[in-house]
């Protein structure tokens, strides 16, 4: 009888070590399981909190983009009377081009002085209020009409545009501008003059 006792507790406690064992088997990758669940939680939890917090201020992140508080046609640049308070970016632009079909060989002085006459002519009451009304009227520009002005638009015209747009008027109020290397017109020479800068001759 004691034997056969005792041959059945070292059965039952072979048959507990293979359930430990099992059990244990189990476990392991159930833990292993569960534990990367945790982990990515945890890694995602504050980077959806960052992304909420930006999402608060869009405004910020259009303003750093475009570069709209920074802008010198919005400024005024050396002190000069900004005369582009309804000048939009579009606006600018056309201007450089303008500025580069009429005035791509002058000297940077010179392109300034384009873009004045420009804006001194939306100033004027002869002519349109806004510069693509100036731009467009019939025959005003050569560049307009032959297509130049469409040419690649320099920084050098952007940053022309920019000066004449913020109130640079090197040519005194000036409303033509002509070559007379090119011009066969009689009629501009009847204006009164103001200046010559590079290759055109400026007059109101």
């Amino acid at each position: 009888m004691k034997w056969r006792l005792s041959e059945k507790l070292s059965s039952a406690k072979k048959l507990n070590k293979k359930v430990y064992l099992l059990l244990g088997l189990f476990l392991i990758p159930l833990s292993l399981a569960l534990h990367p669940v945790t982990l990515f939680k945890t890694l995602t939890g504050p980077v959806k909190k960052e992304q909420q917090g930006t999402a608060l201020l869009p405004e910020q992140g259009l303003a750093a983009r475009t570069g709209e508080e920074n802008s010198p046609a919005s400024e005024g640049e050396g002190g000069e009377v900004s005369r582009g308070s309804d000048v939009s970016r579009s606006d600018v632009v056309l201007l450089a081009q303008v500025i580069e079909g009429e005035a791509a060989a002058e000297p940077y002085s010179g392109k300034v002085a384009v873009g004045a006459v420009i804006m001194n002519r939306t100033e004027s009451p002869d002519f349109p209020k806004t510069i693509p009304g100036v731009i467009y009227e019939r025959d005003a520009f050569e560049s307009v009409s032959n297509g130049q002005y469409l040419r690649p638009v320099t920084a050098e015209a952007l940053q022309a545009a920019s000066e004449a747009v913020n109130g640079s008027d090197p040519v005194g109020g000036a409303l033509y501008f002509w070559n007379p290397a090119k011009s066969s017109s009689e009629w501009v020479y009847t204006r009164e003059i103001i200046t010559r800068i590079g290759g055109h001759v400026f007059a109101r």
